[in-house]
C-alpha cells in the first residue's frame, strides 16, 4: 500500500508532508501555548494540524518501511549504516508526532472559554512546548539522515 505512486517510490514524494507540516506545527502549537493573544488566530491551524501531521508522519514511516524493505533490504556497508540510521528515527518521531498531535488538540479544548482553570492550561501548555520542541528535534534528525543516506555528506 505505501510501496509506490505510478512507479515512483512513495516514500520521497510522502515525506515532504512530514517534513513541512510537523516543524509547522511545532511552532504554531508553541505561539498558541505561549502568546494567548494569537489564540483567536491560531485556533483553527492548530486544531487542523494536530490530526494531520500524526497521520503525515504515518504515512513517511510506512513508505520508508516499504522502500527499505523492497529497495534496500541488502544494503550493507555505509549505505547500510546510513539507512537503519535514518529508519531509526521513524518510531521516534511518530511517537512525539502523535504525542503533539494530541497535546495541540487539548490545548485548543482547554483554552476554548473559561471551562478549566488556569493551573491546567499551564500544565497542557508545558507539554504542548515539550512535545514540539522534542518532534522539531526528531524530524531534523530524520530529515538530515535521510538526506545523508541518498546524497552522502
Amino acid at each position: 500500500m505505501f510501496d509506490e505512486i505510478l512507479g515512483l517510490p512513495q516514500h520521497p514524494l510522502i515525506v515532504h508532508a512530514a517534513v513541512i507540516l510537523t516543524p509547522l506545527l511545532a511552532v504554531l502549537a508553541t505561539v498558541y501555548a505561549l502568546a494567548p493573544r494569537t489564540r483567536p488566530v491560531l485556533t483553527w491551524a492548530v486544531a487542523g494540524l494536530a490530526p494531520i501531521v500524526p497521520v503525515s508522519v504515518f504515512a513517511a514511516k510506512q513508505s520508508g518501511d516499504a522502500l527499505n524493505e523492497g529497495r534496500f533490504s541488502s544494503a550493507s556497508g555505509e549505505l547500510g549504516e546510513r539507512i537503519t540510521e535514518h529508519a531509526g528515527f521513524g518510531t521516534p518521531l511518530l511517537l512525539v508526532a502523535l504525542g503533539l498531535g494530541i497535546a495541540s488538540a487539548a490545548l485548543v479544548y482547554v483554552c476554548r472559554g473559561d471551562r478549566f482553570g488556569r493551573p491546567l492550561v499551564t500544565v497542557v501548555s508545558a507539554l504542548t512546548v515539550i512535545l514540539a520542541v522534542v518532534a522539531l528535534y526528531y524530524v531534523v534528525r530524520a530529515g538530515h539522515s535521510g538526506a545523508v543516506a541518498v546524497w552522502g555528506s
